[in-house]
């Protein structure tokens, strides 16, 4: 790893936290709660990768902690999706 590459992933880390953040303060806007999910599939497909494909890592506790952190993210904000869906149709239910 050179300078250039801890810089780069360090400024991707400091985007998704702060995107992480945001959708955690406002969780109900959708478009931010889809960039939100979408960090989550980067960084997954991102340390899969880094394992199956370009074999620059290997399976220890360092990389598996992200791929748990990101797995368990992501399924609980796709549970988290269908309840954002159902608490839209019923405000526009309301509405109507």
């Amino acid at each position: 790893v050179n300078g250039l590459q801890a810089r780069t992933f360090g400024v991707w880390t400091l985007l998704s936290s702060v995107i992480r953040c945001l959708c955690a303060i406002d969780i109900r806007n959708r478009t931010l709660y889809h960039i939100t999910l979408f960090t989550f599939f980067l960084a997954l497909a991102h340390f899969l990768s880094e394992v199956f494909i370009y074999r620059t890592a290997a399976l220890t506790i360092g990389v598996m902690a992200p791929l748990m952190v990101a797995s368990f993210s992501i399924m609980g904000m796709l549970i988290g999706l269908q309840y954002l869906e159902v608490e839209a149709l019923t405000q526009n239910k309301k509405k109507k």
